[in-house]
């Protein structure tokens, strides 16, 4: 079986793809990868020089240099080690043929298909030899592995790049596209519409209540700020449900954590049957909130 089934060389201000190895496979896990490559590419730009994306049978490798990026998809069994030295060697394989002008006023895909063939060799020595034919520079990329190893991210994290790219960096039209989630559902939509009711009467509650504390004591001070931290709580889930945003877990977990420890502390100005209610409400928005995943783009990258 090969263990190198892809390589994609791409411009890294803009995403470009330059050239690419002709793919024969339709391995369903194959052709993800190479959707997310499409995503990588148009976010290269403030992503690190090397970097890992690891897959179930399947991992991405990258390795930027002089403004292109060379790419490639591999089985998980090869080490990242060979993964990287086959990059370098495509590198030096590519910029032996294109110089950096031609890369720069290249303004249509792949321009250099013709490369192909390059990559076919490269990737059937590695298949068939498992490695570089000079073991010292599978030695130099070890060492160079340890002292600085590859960034292993995640596809939330480039889609997350991605829209800050596509936020604060002046791009080209065409590669002026950011993750989205995916529609709101129904069962979403009456989860923001209690929500909000949630929230309405935890603000009404909340001031009501300190009216009369401030007239009077202040003893009830503390139902005041739970009624208002529960008001914000219920704010921010519906934010948290409508945006895409990192550490979304751990966001969602500690937003309901806190409405069930304010009901819980309100039981007393509330009946049972309201504080169930409350805590429903953030329970089926966290659920739903963690249910939303970003919306997957087909782009196909392959030639």
């Amino acid at each position: 079986m090969s263990l190198i089934l892809f390589a994609f060389v791409v411009r890294v201000r803009d995403g470009l793809p330059l050239s690419a190895s002709t793919d024969f496979l339709h391995n369903k896990e194959l052709q993800e990868r190479k959707q997310q490559l499409k995503v990588i590419s148009k976010s290269l730009c403030l992503l690190p020089e090397r970097g890992t994306v690891r897959g179930h049978e399947l991992n991405i490798h990258f390795l930027s240099s002089e403004g292109v990026s060379y790419m490639t998809v591999c089985a998980c069994s090869l080490p990242a080690a060979t993964a990287f030295c086959f990059l370098e060697d495509l590198r030096w394989e590519f910029t032996a043929c294109f110089d950096n002008s031609a890369v720069t006023l290249a303004s249509r895909p792949y321009p250099f298909l013709e490369f192909d063939s390059a990559i076919q060799k490269l990737q059937q020595h590695y298949n068939q030899k498992g490695g570089p034919s000079l073991e010292v520079t599978l030695a130099e990329v070890q060492e160079d592995l340890r002292t600085s190893p590859p960034q292993v991210l995640t596809m939330e994290d480039v889609a997350l790049t991605n829209g800050a790219a596509n936020g604060h960096v002046e791009q080209a039209a065409a590669s002026g596209q950011s993750q989205r989630l995916e529609p709101i559902s129904a069962p979403g939509i009456l989860s923001l519409v209690l929500n909000i009711m949630c929230a309405a009467l935890n603000l009404i509650r909340g001031v009501h209540l300190m009216e009369y504390t401030f007239q009077d004591d202040y003893d009830g001070l503390w139902n005041v700020v739970a009624f208002l931290l529960a008001f914000l709580c219920c704010v921010c889930q519906c934010h948290l449900y409508l945006f895409h945003t990192c550490q979304k877990k751990l966001k969602a977990f500690t937003l309901l954590t806190l409405i069930i420890l304010c009901n819980a502390f309100l039981f007393g100005p509330r009946n049972i049957w309201q504080l169930v209610f409350h805590m429903s409400v953030a329970c089926l928005s966290t659920l739903l909130t963690l249910h939303r995943k970003l919306l997957d783009r087909n782009m196909d990258c392959g030639v």
